[in-house]
């Protein structure tokens, strides 16, 4: 007969997980609480990676203050954006006013079965499905929250103001005061194992900067490509396609197919030749990005594996949506830059002492 094992705890142990049970669980309450503000530091932070590239060229050729450099580097920017914004919002507004002006042929084709909307009514009956709804409660509804709908799209804005300019400083302050506050987090480690580190932080660094400033030169490239595309087969709302084409690419694996299917259908509302030339340049596009821009631009910054990649963007999506998605890649390229660090410090020395 086997003797009975009791496991005695001492009380200092009981308290001390009871402590990390429950600091753990402030802690992941404090982040769900100031998840909008943790979201704006993570913008902040990959636009930062972004600009950091020009302000140390700038520092390389004359500027040998940060100070200076970042202030270029800031007005460089902003000049951009406004370029193109410059370029791009009075075509994008007319094209936005031009199709809200046609909208009211393509209800009339809809409601009376014609035209290349029309199928939608005579297969399957849209119209009155829709009716069907209004009447059920859809107005009521819509009417009873008015106020409420008006004011959450007021503090909707107002938020989305306070973010803008709240990621445009903490963005200058991470390129002022990044290198500062990396330096003095190597500081406080012990010396000797603080060129191990440094080198991990700066493939972190490579890893997450070579990616956003890629991602972005290949979003920009999709966008203008789309829309010479659409330019040339006299697509309308070329200018508005081609700049959803840049910010839906910005989303890895599925932005750009989601971006062709919307792209496709307005081209085939347009013409029958037309769709089928845009699926076309899509199949093709998304060869070149996949096998020839992205390995090009990547380069050897973010080393993952088609399912390592799969499977990052996945969960994140699911924890964050498409901030998620976007993070995901260049989150799961930093954590094997440490494993990967970690694994070769846990095998044996060679014979110089020295980790392979």
């Amino acid at each position: 007969m086997q003797e009975e094992r009791v496991i005695r705890f001492r009380p200092r142990t009981i308290f001390v997980v009871l402590g990390i049970v429950i600091l753990t669980g402030i802690v992941l309450w404090i982040v769900w609480i100031a998840r909008h503000v943790l979201t704006w530091v993570l913008i902040s932070l990959f636009l930062a990676l972004a600009l950091n590239p020009l302000v140390e060229l700038l520092q390389r050729h004359g500027l040998k203050r940060r100070g200076h450099a970042v202030a270029v580097a800031y007005l460089i920017a902003l000049a951009a954006v406004a370029g193109v914004a410059a370029l791009f919002i009075p075509t994008l507004v007319d094209q936005v006013n031009n199709f809200a002006n046609k909208v009211p042929d393509y209800v009339d084709q809809l409601t009376h079965g014609r035209g290349r909307l029309g199928f939608l009514e005579t297969k399957y009956h849209i119209v009155e499905k829709v009716k069907e709804a209004v009447h059920s409660g859809g107005v009521k509804k819509l009417a009873g929250v008015g106020g409420g709908a008006a004011l959450s799209v007021t503090k909707s804005v107002l938020t989305a103001v306070a973010a803008v300019v709240t990621i445009v400083f903490m963005t200058l302050f991470m390129l002022l005061e990044g290198k500062h506050w990396t330096e003095r987090i190597y500081g406080l480690m012990p010396e000797h194992q603080q060129p191990r580190w440094r080198a991990v932080g700066y493939d972190i660094y490579r890893t997450v900067g070579g990616y956003v400033t890629g991602n972005l030169l290949i979003s920009l490239i999709a966008g203008v490509a789309t829309g010479i595309v659409l330019f040339i087969l006299g697509v309308p709302y070329a200018v508005a396609l081609g700049l959803v084409v840049a910010l839906l690419d910005l989303i890895p694996l599925a932005g750009a197919t989601v971006a062709g299917i919307i792209v496709s259908l307005v081209a085939f509302l347009h013409s029958v030749p037309a769709g089928v030339v845009v699926v076309v340049f899509f199949v093709v596009y998304q060869q070149v990005e996949n096998h020839f821009l992205q390995p090009v631009i990547y380069g050897r910054t973010v080393q993952l594996s088609p399912l390592a990649v799969l499977v990052s963007v996945l969960v994140g999506a699911e924890l964050a949506g498409i901030l998620g998605a976007l993070a995901a890649i260049p989150v799961a390229g930093s954590l094997q830059v440490v494993v990967r660090d970690l694994l070769a410090h846990r095998r044996p020395s060679t014979a110089g002492g020295q980790p392979p």
